[in-house]
C-alpha cells in the first residue's frame, strides 16, 4: 500500500510516531510541539483511542489538550468496523488540523480500521496537510509495513518479528516503540531483513520524530532514536536461516540521534543538529 497522492499545490502533514510514555504533565515537549505544528490553540483534534483496552484512555487524553489550551479536542470511539463507516466519525477528522491515535494494541488498530472509510480519510487528509501523531501502538500502526509483535533481544532472527499491514502513511519507514527500554534492536533488524527497502526507526520512550513533509526527520523529547538503515546492505543470510538461527548482516548503517538530530530521507543522512 502506497501512501495517498498529496493534493494538487498542498503539502502533505507531518506523520509523528511516538515511542510511548510521553510526559504528559510536567513538560510535555512532544505534545505541546504537535499542538503548535496543528496550528496552536484553535485547532481541531481528533483522539483516535482504538488501540487500548481502557475505556478512560480517549477521555484522559482529550483532557490532557484542552488542558494544553485545545479548545476542540474530540474523541472518535471506533471499537467496530462498523464505527468506522460512521459518518459523524469521517467527518470530524475530515475538519480536524490534527489526528493523535493512542497507545494499546496496534492489531486493534489495524484489524478495527485497517480498509475502512476512516483509515482512507486519514490518509487522504494526511496527504493534503493534515498532521498524525500516534504513541507506542499508535505510532507502529502509521506506516505501510507494521510491526504487530514479536521477541526481546538483540540478534536478529527469522521468527522475532511478525508483521502486518498498517496505515500506509508511508512506505519509507518501519517504526518500533519503547525501543532502548525493551531491547528491540533485534525484531527492528529482523523486520528490515524482511525489507531492505524501508529506514528502520527505534523510538525510545518519551521521544518522538517529527517527519516532515518530504520525509525529513527531527528528534524530539527527552530519550533517543536509533536509526537503522540497510540501503548499502551487502550481505543477509535471511533466506537460510532456520526459525530460532541467528541472521548475518552486512553493511547495515545504524545512528543515535537526541533532541534536535535529523535524519534526511533523500541523501540518507544523520545531522547532530
Amino acid at each position: 500500500m502506497s501512501p495517498s497522492s498529496s493534493m494538487h499545490n498542498t503539502e502533505r502533514g507531518y506523520i509523528i510516531p511516538i515511542g510511548g510514555a510521553e510526559e504528559k504533565f510536567h513538560n510535555p515537549e512532544i505534545l505541546d510541539r504537535f499542538v503548535d505544528v496543528c496550528g496552536g490553540k484553535k485547532a481541531r483534534i481528533a483522539i483516535i483511542p482504538t488501540a487500548s483496552e481502557l475505556e478512560d484512555t480517549g477521555r484522559n487524553y482529550e483532557k490532557l489538550f484542552r488542558k494544553l489550551g485545545i479548545k476542540h479536542a474530540q474523541v472518535l470511539n471506533m471499537l467496530t468496523r462498523k464505527d468506522c463507516h460512521e459518518a459523524e466519525y469521517i467527518d470530524y477528522i475530515d475538519k480536524s488540523d490534527g489526528v493523535f491515535m493512542t497507545g494499546g494494541n496496534q492489531l486493534r488498530l489495524s484489524t478495527t480500521l485497517g480498509g475502512t472509510p476512516v483509515a482512507q480519510k486519514i490518509r487522504r487528509r494526511n496527504a493534503g496537510g493534515m498532521h498524525v501523531a500516534g504513541t507506542s501502538a499508535g505510532a507502529a500502526f502509521m506506516p505501510e509495513h507494521m510491526i504487530a509483535g514479536g521477541f526481546e533481544g538483540t540478534t536478529p532472527s527469522p521468527a522475532m518479528v511478525t508483521l502486518a499491514p498498517g496505515l500506509g502513511l508511508t512506505n519509507n519507514f518501519i517504526i518500533d516503540q519503547h525501543f532502548r527500554q525493551r531491547d528491540r534492536i533485534g525484531r527492528l533488524l529482523t523486520a528490515l531483513a524482511y525489507n531492505p527497502f524501508a529506514i528502520g526507526i527505534g523510538l525510545d520512550e518519551d521521544t518522538a520524530a517529527f517527519i516532515r513533509p518530504g520525509d525529513d526527520l527531527e528528534v524530539v523529547g527527552s530519550g533517543g532514536i536509533t536509526i537503522i538503515d540497510p540501503t548499502h546492505l551487502s550481505y543477509s543470510s535471511m533466506d537460510r536461516a532456520r526459525r530460532g538461527e541467528p541472521v548475518s548482516l552486512i553493511g547495515v548503517k545504524l545512528h543515535i540521534l537526541i533532541s534536535g538530530g535529523r535524519f534526511e530521507i533523500a541523501d540518507r543522512e544523520a545531522y547532530p543538529e
